[in-house]
């Protein structure tokens, strides 16, 4: 009996049922990480240079903490979060294990309407913003939503009160971690609105204390940890924080995602690990000086967060060695849901190269069909899930929660099917399929024959409206640097492998594919741009 089979058969549970007491918090782990070797560094930023030791970090959110809970505000009150990569973003970060107060991540690339849809959705109060990039936006969100009272400037400004002149009024003192019931929501984050507008999902002390024990139980880590970052700390970068103050490492901040500065970074600080998605490995892989830098110091490549093309996972072994670690999560069910451990990336198969790993022994996981009934291995079913990692529903949206929990699983919206190994390998998101005919093309398997070409770089594919057909298969293709290649030549390669259902009907060449603010190839933007026949 495989993996899979023995998840299927546990009897569906309440996510309450799988509640731990909170007792102890993640608070108090940073606390203890925090209180040995004080004179190490613990974080650096390379725009600056400024390194910041663990002292010097113990004693500056305990200031920050203590500005924050000075403001008077209730218990739970919505805090949002909109900066560039700075530290005083990770003071913050820290600070926030020592107030009550629920986190909204906004992230830092969103629009003025789409940051004031979520100050509305969310009833922010407090605004915590980079004054050198968004004193303009602040300004105008206040003007337009009167409940939003408190601006917080991470620095001087004309704009609301300066946090960090508040905090270095107050003296270091003993840092009293946040410990509430275990369901209290801590934190809101918008789902990507593919279909509509975002979603918040609640996210509860119960949730993010799964996630911590996942990462720091079930995630590889280097012996010395020397994490990159250099995704938005207000965001997803943020994830990392910390298991790496737990696991007494330290981090290197870069003020943004540029791909010659991320190879130059793990050269001159001897980086051991970083977190990216997809198209970032893309990038680094295509840079012409790639080959210039000594990137021996790196051990693991954390990636997830979208599917990678099988052939340049391949070619990433090739080229940094078995370095690549993933984790299959989302919003819902936060960071890892499956992982694939580096030992497991196997560089000849590329079937496990398309894999997403193998559920964590952390939460339940079963295949199931529309009628929430398990489906065999080998064929397609959704991914659900069950545990004490998800989510505690959509903000003020009960009918798409009793959707999304449907069955008593939280239903993801991706497809995928499991190897007799127990490995999950995604198809595509539910909602994505493509019905041409009356069959089903999964665009991710359109796309990896595609990216398989040694001419493309990337690729993505949609359905477009048919008159006889209904869909058919429309593609976008980024080439590699000088390289070329026709349209009739990549249609047929998909009609080789995957026969003429699947097989593009038209290609796009594109100098790039639209991404998300996570990084993610946006479909809801492809589709509006290129979704006519």
């Amino acid at each position: 009996m495989n993996i899979g089979e023995i998840q299927e058969m546990a009897e569906p549970v309440s996510v309450a049922a799988a509640t731990p007491d909170i007792g102890f918090s993640g608070g108090d782990l940073l606390v203890h990480s925090l209180s040995y070797d004080l004179d190490r560094p613990v974080v650096q930023f390379s725009d600056t240079g400024r390194i910041v030791t663990a002292r010097e970090f113990r004693d500056v959110i305990s200031r920050y903490s203590q500005a924050l809970n000075g403001l008077g505000l209730p218990k739970g009150t919505r805090v949002g979060l909109l900066s560039r990569n700075r530290p005083e973003v990770l003071f913050v970060n820290g600070a926030f294990a020592f107030a009550p107060f629920c986190v909204v991540a906004m992230h830092p690339m969103g629009s003025v309407d789409d940051l004031a849809y979520m100050v509305e959705d969310a009833h922010i109060e407090v605004l915590i913003f980079d004054p050198g990039h968004y004193q303009d936006h602040a300004r105008e969100l206040q003007k337009r939503l009167p409940h939003l009272k408190h601006l917080l400037a991470l620095g001087p400004t004309e704009t609301g009160k300066d946090i960090t002149q508040i905090a270095a009024g107050y003296e270091p003192g003993p840092l009293m971690p946040n410990r509430g019931d275990a369901e209290e929501i801590v934190r809101l984050s918008y789902s990507g609105g593919t279909t509509g507008k975002p979603k918040a999902i609640m996210a509860s002390g119960r949730c993010a204390g799964a996630m911590l024990n996942i990462l720091l139980t079930e995630w590889e880590w280097p012996n010395e940890v020397r994490q990159l970052v250099c995704s938005p700390l207000s965001h997803g970068g943020g994830a990392v924080f910390m298991p790496t103050m737990i696991k007494r490492g330290s981090m290197v901040v870069l003020p943004g995602f540029e791909p010659g500065m991320v190879l130059q970074a793990i050269e001159k600080y001897r980086i051991t690990c970083v977190l990216m998605v997809p198209t970032m490995i893309y990038a680094l892989l295509d840079h012409p000086d790639f080959d210039k830098y000594d990137l021996s110091s790196l051990e693991i490549i954390y990636y997830g967060a979208s599917s990678i093309s099988p052939t340049r996972l391949q070619e990433g072994i090739r080229r940094f060695g078995p370095v690549f670690f993933q984790f299959y999560g989302q919003a819902e069910a936060p960071m890892s849901v499956t992982t694939m451990k580096r030992a497991e990336h196997d560089p000849d198969d590329l079937n496990r190269l398309a894999s997403c790993g193998r559920p964590v022994p952390w939460v339940r996981v079963a295949l199931l069909d529309d009628k929430c009934a398990p489906v065999a291995d080998g064929d397609p079913g959704e991914i659900c899930v069950q545990g004490p990692l998800l989510m505690s529903g959509y903000l003020n949206k009960p009918e798409q929660t009793a959707e999304a929990f449907a069955g008593g699983w939280l239903h993801t919206g991706d497809v995928a099917v499991r190897d007799p190994d127990g490995f999950l390998r995604i198809v595509d998101r539910k909602k994505d399929m493509i019905v041409s005919g009356g069959f089903n093309v999964f665009p991710r398997e359109v796309e990896d024959v595609l990216s398989s070409h040694p001419a493309v770089a990337a690729a993505a594919v949609i359905g477009v409206p048919h008159e006889k057909w209904g869909e058919t298969v429309k593609a976008l293709v980024v080439l590699r640097e000088g390289a070329q290649v026709s349209d009739a030549e990549l249609i047929a390669l998909v009609r080789d492998r995957k026969g003429a259902v699947q097989a593009p009907k038209s290609i796009v060449f594109v100098e790039s594919i639209p991404l998300s603010g996570l990084g993610k190839p946006d479909k809801k933007a492809i589709r509006a741009q290129y979704g006519a026949a």
